[in-house]
């Protein structure tokens, strides 16, 4: 039984932001690691992984060779920290929090779904053995919720496809224009699918092809809806997504039609507005790119308009903006560092 309780923000201890991550040896545990190494206020206390317990983090992670010699423990001491990440497969992180007693004062970013929709925990049935503490995980999305989570004890951290999907269609939510059905069409790198090999993963297969899958039932959709009607105020309107596998390792793109008669010119204003004050998040005037944001923690956004249908592109990194890099923003909030910290990162556009 965890014994997580609502304590709000909690100021930034003397030193470094001390760090514990769980998961540490799949795709997001590394690339999380690689951020916090280079974090001038962050410390890697403990990096778990019981099945490479004892091995160095760069056998495992090769592009961490000369960059640490951290190795992978079983342990972990959450006494010790301030912070600890979840980078967790989905549904795991629920069944962790049941049988791991974390103090009160140690913050989780869970970059699972397991706490992304509000409403519908089996704890609020009572079915569960979760306390009621975790009714307190805020959606880190900081486009939108941003002061929530410079409070927040506990944070869900979004989904790639959902951050990139949902920069794309907040400000037109912000305008009300979401009120026919939006018509959705998304493609990610392997590294969206994890670490362990799998059919659909293989070189082999991956290479040089295209396909489809989970279309108009994708995991994620829950969470855009949601933060759509947060920021319209309601959601009638269907999001039909349609998720691609696509030929390269990491990055999303996506491209949504939105049917709507007002003026062009007051759509792009409201874009540019909407993100006018947002760390990473960017309205382009020109026609955007996924090398522009592989690498980084950016998201990019551009708006087209053919009659009465905005089409809207929208690029992120799936594992920075769209997972860990997103993770240590919020970090940051929550520690009350430069949201940028640790951050500023180069695209692999050459």
């Amino acid at each position: 039984m965890s014994n997580l309780n609502n304590t709000g923000s909690v100021s930034l201890p003397s030193g470094r932001v001390r760090v514990g991550v769980l998961g540490a040896a799949g795709y997001t545990g590394g690339e999380l690691i690689r951020l916090l190494l280079n974090h001038p206020e962050a410390e890697i206390v403990f990096a778990n992984s019981e099945s490479n317990a004892g091995n160095l983090v760069s056998d495992i992670h090769e592009g961490l060779i000369g960059d640490t010699d951290l190795h992978f423990t079983a342990e972990m001491p959450f006494d010790k920290v301030d912070v600890v990440f979840f980078c967790f497969g989905h549904g795991k992180s629920e069944a962790f929090l049941k049988e791991h007693a974390i103090p009160a004062n140690v913050k989780i970013i869970d970059l699972a779904q397991d706490f992304r929709i509000k409403g519908t925990k089996p704890w609020e049935d009572g079915d569960s053995e979760l306390t009621p503490d975790h009714h307190d995980f805020i959606y880190g999305l900081p486009e939108i919720n941003k002061p929530e989570i410079a409070k927040a004890q506990h944070i869900a951290n979004p989904g790639c496809f959902a951050t990139c999907i949902q920069l794309a269609l907040l400000p037109a939510a912000k305008l009300n224009l979401l009120k026919e059905d939006v018509a959705v069409n998304a493609i990610t790198g392997s590294t969206g699918a994890g670490q362990k090999p799998g059919a659909t993963t293989h070189f082999s297969w991956r290479n040089n092809n295209l396909s489809i899958y989970k279309p108009f039932q994708h995991q994620h959709i829950a969470e855009i809806r949601q933060s759509l009607a947060q920021v319209q105020g309601s959601l009638e309107a269907s999001i039909d997504f349609i998720p691609y596998r696509g030929d390269f390792t990491r990055g999303i793109f996506c491209t949504a039609v939105v049917k709507t008669d007002m003026p062009f010119e007051e759509i792009v204003e409201a874009y540019k507005s909407f993100y006018a004050d947002a760390a990473f998040s960017h309205y382009s005037d020109k026609a955007i790119d996924l090398k522009q944001v592989v690498n980084t923690n950016k998201g990019l956004v551009h708006v087209e308009k053919y009659g009465n249908k905005l089409l809207i592109t929208s690029a992120i990194d799936n594992l920075l903006k769209g997972a860990v890099g997103q993770a240590v923003q919020n970090m940051n909030i929550m520690f009350g560092l430069n949201e940028k910290t640790g951050l500023n990162l180069k695209a692999s556009a050459f």
